[in-house]
């Protein structure tokens, strides 16, 4: 039957996986030689601040109670889990006393709508362009593209990046080079905002979608090729089967299953964020607030973006092991 021996097991495999990485997320910042209390301390002195020594020990003690740092690691490890069932990340380190999820909200909605534009754009551009230069891979506007693709592929990102910065931010200064928005604009559903919004996205959504594009482009034409050497291809061709036909319901299709699982890995790492682009952009989105969280030790908010980004890439893989035989008749629940 399907719940039994299809949906339990498989809900069982999701919630282990959750279990594990939450877990080792958890236990790999205190295994660091310092803790953040010591770094706070550290910070205020570096800054010059004086410190009674009478109260330094109650201060640790309070920033310790404060941030669920006192105790063994196991009462830490219990705390932890209960604080975690009510959506609770705790305390910022660095950015108290803010929540770590009220900072995740508020970084969230950029990179949800830059990464998920670019990643199903670049996804279906490149699919789409990929799979017809793989069918057709001995025509000539194919080999062409081949050429371009192989040159802008093999190139770094940063690199890739940097190059759009320099040449529309600097040289033509068509866009703006950083931030999500212009300084001062009030968030409003007016086209003014709106405008300046996609202004401001265009440098880092243009830098991951052509490469994007590139690379499911490779992938989706190795596949079609692939798929085209078949032999139920190969017979409704001698058949006379009409190409339309061949093309969508033969060759598409087959060639679109394996691409559907890595979209599916692809949209579930939006909430970890682009890391690289919103540093070189200055995008204000989970990767940058990710960036930050390591640059200053904020264990809280790591544990809390990489957290969520588990269950984002567990869930859609939970999904697509369940849809999947929905598209492939081949694979039953079983």
């Amino acid at each position: 039957m399907f719940v039994r021996d299809y949906l339990i097991p498989r809900l069982l495999q999701y919630f282990l996986v959750i279990f594990l990485g939450i877990t080792i997320v958890f236990f790999i910042p205190r295994l660091a030689p310092t803790n953040p209390v010591e770094r706070t301390i550290a910070e205020l002195r570096s800054r010059g601040t004086y410190l009674d020594p009478a109260h330094i020990q109650q201060m640790v003690d309070e920033l310790t109670e404060m941030y669920g740092l006192s105790g063994s690691w196991l009462e830490q490890y219990k705390d932890f889990w209960v604080r975690l069932s009510k959506g609770d990340f705790g305390l910022s380190f660095f950015q108290f006393p803010t929540p770590v999820i009220e900072l995740i909200k508020r970084a969230l909605p950029w990179t949800v709508g830059l990464l998920l534009t670019t990643t199903l754009l670049s996804w279906i551009l490149g699919n789409i362009i990929g799979g017809m230069a793989g069918y057709a891979h001995n025509k000539r506007w194919s080999k062409v593209l081949d050429v371009i693709v192989m040159f802008i592929r093999p190139i770094p990102y940063y690199v890739f990046a940097l190059g759009l910065l320099i040449l529309f931010g600097y040289v033509w200064r068509k866009f703006p080079i950083s931030g999500g928005a212009s300084i001062g604009a009030k968030p409003s559903f007016t086209w003014a905002y709106i405008k300046d919004v996609l202004r401001h996205a265009f440098l880092p959504a243009m830098s991951m979608a052509v490469l994007g594009a590139a690379s499911w482009f490779q992938t989706s034409k190795l596949i079609v090729q692939n798929v085209n050497a078949e032999d139920y291809v190969q017979y409704a061709q001698l058949g006379g089967v009409k190409e339309n036909k061949i093309i969508f319901r033969y060759v598409i299709r087959n060639a679109m299953l394996p691409q559907v699982t890595n979209l599916a890995l692809s949209l579930g790492q939006i909430l970890s964020g682009a890391l690289i682009t919103e540093i070189v952009f200055s995008y204000p989105g989970i990767g940058h607030l990710l960036f930050s969280a390591i640059s200053t030790g904020d264990y809280n908010l790591i544990m809390g973006i990489i957290s969520l980004s588990i269950v984002a890439i567990t869930t859609l893989v939970l999904l697509v092991d369940l849809l999947y035989p929905l598209f492939d008749p081949r694979i039953r629940y079983r």
